[in-house]
């Protein structure tokens, strides 16, 4: 009788199929991470095999864009059909998350969209009212359409299933007990410092290396806030390494509270939500470190009240 295949090794033969299923293959991934401890991979593979909620965020690969179409009417029943919408208007008039989609489907309806390789339409009939007189001055906006491409879809998909097959690459080299995981059999050196290194390498596989987001040895992040300015210090904080929802709560935390002084830029209440969250960042779950955490925001505050 030949020996028990481990899951690492069933996961890897099952990714370089032709047309994997990932909904099966992150079932066992996800099993795997629960026998190594790493809580944030288990809950990126919950979300990616169950479909992301919408109080979760969604991983930057799972930012689609999209295009716009519409069709106005005109004086002596002219119109205008099926016209393309410059994305740059609706970013003004709307915002930047219209022509950002977040797709938070499961990877198995993925990747049923994507073998359809055709154009999905989104409804987009919210935007009529924010671009009306807009686009055509003096016509009517009847309809509008937003359309995402197969190809995202398809990209989409190949993400997922390259960082699962460089994700067991690296546990292969750097956590050897990752190997030894079967159904049988469960490691028995399962430690903080495994849970900790098999973080560590979901962080820099799934979502890229972030070395110079965590470290504490003087690393400095380049923060282009405009004074006053909420969308731009949200958005800097999204790519220092915080989740979309935590940059927004912050953000709005610091305009409530006013700028303090310049030695002390957090008032109590942005104090007490980073005290708050601190555990997050501890654990692996953002992709910043909780050691860097309160210097980047005290940069973003003194940034954003114009005090430096």
């Amino acid at each position: 009788m030949g020996a028990t295949l481990s899951i690492l090794r069933e996961i890897q033969g099952a990714i370089l199929q032709e047309n994997p299923n990932l909904g099966t293959i992150l079932l066992k991934l996800r099993f795997l991470a629960s026998r190594l401890g790493s809580e944030p991979l288990e809950d990126w593979v919950k979300y990616e095999a169950e479909g992301y909620p919408k109080d979760a965020d969604v991983p930057e690969y799972r930012v689609a864009a999209l295009s716009f179409r519409g069709s106005w009417s005109g004086p002596f029943n002219s119109g205008i059909n099926n016209a393309p919408i410059p994305t740059a208007l609706v970013e003004k008039h709307a915002s930047i998350e219209w022509t950002r989609y977040k797709v938070r489907e499961s990877i198995a309806t993925v990747q049923d969209m994507a073998a359809s390789e055709e154009t999905l339409g989104i409804n987009a009939s919210n935007l009529i009212l924010l671009l009306q007189g807009k686009v055509y001055k003096d016509w009517a906006c009847n309809s509008i359409v937003a359309e995402m491409s197969p190809i995202a879809i398809q990209e989409i998909v190949q993400t997922v299933r390259a960082r699962i097959l460089e994700l067991t690459i690296e546990l292969e080299k750097r956590v050897p007990d990752a190997i030894e995981v079967t159904l049988q059999q469960v490691i028995s050196s399962k430690t903080p410092e495994t849970a900790a290194a098999v973080t560590q390498i979901f962080n820099q596989t799934v979502y890229g290396n972030v070395t110079h987001v965590t470290a504490t040895d003087g690393a400095q992040v380049a923060l282009a806030i405009v004074a006053g300015d909420s969308v731009s210090m949200v958005s800097e904080l999204a790519k220092a390494g915080l989740p979309d929802g935590a940059a927004k709560e912050i953000t709005d935390i610091v305009a409530s509270e006013g700028p303090p002084t310049a030695d002390k830029p957090l008032g109590p209440k942005a104090l007490e939500w980073i005290k708050r969250n601190a555990p997050k960042a501890a654990s692996g779950a953002w992709k910043i470190g909780s050691a860097i955490a309160t210097d980047l925001l005290k940069e973003a505050a003194l940034k954003y009240y114009g005090l430096k």
